[in-house]
Formats: C-alpha cells, structure tokens, sequence
C-alpha cells in the first residue's frame, strides 16, 4: 500500500518533473491540508522532507502533491539524530500549534497551551481515553487512564520542557534515505512540545539503530526522567493505535499504564 496505508498513492510524470501525489475522498481534505503544513514547518526548520506542490479536491475526491523523492536502501542514522536535535531546538512560546491535524486517520488537537502538563493531559491522554470509551474499552483501562491523568503533575514532578517542534508521528516507517544517504522524514503530526515525545515514539515499533541515539544524545543530552516520561508520551499511540486496530493493543496500553502508576 501507499500513503500510509491510508491513502492511494501514484508517482506523477509533469512537464519533465516526477512528483508524488496521494489521493483519497473529499473526507481527507483536512488531513492533506494539515499534512502539507506540517511538512513545509518541518522543512522551515532545518529537516529534509517532501516539498508539498498543491492539495484540495478534485473529481470528488481529495489529493496531496509533493515532490517525488528517490529514496535509497540505506543512510546515515546518526546524521538523521543529530537533524532532529537540530529541529527540536527551535523553540516557541506554546505547546501546541496554530491549526489541529492527525494522528494516521485520528484527529488531534493541538489548543495552544503554555503549561505542558495541562496540555498533554487536555488535548493527548484525555480524548484518546474518551475515543476508547466509545469505541467499547472500558474499565481497567479507563479507571487506570483516570488515575494518571489526576496524577499527571506529581507524574511529571514540575517538568517544564521548552516547546519544541515536533514531527509527532516519528516511527521508523516515517523516516528514510535520499539516494546518497541523506535523511528525509514524512507523514508528519506537528506540534510543539516536549522533544522527548518525538525521541519516545522513536522507540516504538522496531525502533531506529544504536548510532541514531547516540548521535542525539550527543547533541541534545537526556536527563533520567526521561526513562519514566517515554512511557507517558508513548501511551499516547498506543492507545491511538487501541482505537484505530483494535484490541490486539489493550494489554499493551494497560501494561503501560501499571508501569507509570507504579512511579506516581
């Protein structure tokens, strides 16, 4: 599949030029146009990404263009930390962004929010544990969820991270190589908050090679609390991926949920 898995997908041949355009229903405009934001800020600060042409609706349906890139086997993973430590130490004044956009097909509110601990519990722990909800997973998984959103602040014992920018949705499926070697990155979620949400998600599913973590770590340190919060920020997609797949990853949002409890 392309696009994500969500969308069609198809190379394009314009006037000499290759692009890449994504293609779905009218339902998507909003998904493409925040998309297209998303990758023009990343771009802003510093990260190789696709260079959106156009979107909107046509036919019936909605589209994204962008630039066609050709994408090698393999590349550098240590330049590819040391750009995203580049690109999370541009700061702004809030968390959140100036528009709401996605999370893969799930929508995602970023209200513009100075205190991250009101933020993150607000606008990320809540409607994921109210989209459960409705779709069916009640219980231990919400009692559990409950407990650490009033639990948030001793959680977080004062954290007051910058607001950084972020990819928000940086899993090894999101980021590749240009031919050559160098990293470009994708499909993005953007927000401002704490770089360690971004840093987290690349942990999950599979997660990036040693030299990628090093190479960070070496140019934007970590502190301790770090080990604790990834826990926290990951919860987060995987309670998104709970709503969007299903119950294959209740076991594991609620053994996530226990493990942050038990540092409350």
């Amino acid at each position: 599949c392309g696009g994500g898995c969500i969308h069609r997908s198809y190379a394009l041949a314009s006037r000499g030029q290759r692009l890449f355009a994504k293609l779905n229903s009218v339902a998507f405009d909003a998904a493409f146009s925040a998309e297209a934001d998303g990758l023009r800020a990343l771009a802003g600060a510093g990260i190789r990404a696709p260079e959106p042409v156009c979107h909107g609706r046509a036919g019936g349906f909605a589209f994204l263009v962008m630039e066609y890139l050709e994408l090698g086997a393999s590349g550098n993973f240590a330049e590819l930390g040391t750009r995203l430590a580049a690109m999370h130490s541009v700061h702004g004044e809030r968390h959140g962004w100036h528009c709401d956009n996605f999370i893969g097909s799930t929508p995602q509110r970023n209200p513009e929010t100075r205190d991250w601990v009101t933020f993150w519990r607000e606008a990320r722990l809540l409607p994921q544990l109210e989209l459960a909800r409705r779709n069916g997973f009640a219980g231990g998984l919400q009692e559990r969820g409950e407990r650490i959103a009033a639990d948030l602040v001793r959680l977080l014992r004062g954290y007051a991270p910058h607001a950084s920018l972020l990819h928000g949705d940086l899993w090894q499926g999101n980021a590749a190589f240009l031919n050559g070697g160098v990293p470009v990155v994708f499909d993005p979620a953007v927000y401002r908050g704490d770089r360690e949400a971004d840093l987290a998600m690349t942990e999950l599913f599979g997660g990036f090679p040693a030299a990628f973590y090093r190479a960070y770590r070496q140019a934007a340190p970590l502190d301790a609390g770090y080990a604790v919060r990834k826990h926290l920020y990951n919860l987060y997609h995987v309670l998104n991926h709970l709503n969007l797949f299903g119950g294959s990853y209740l076991r594991q949002a609620e053994s996530m949920m226990e493990r942050l409890l038990s540092e409350v």
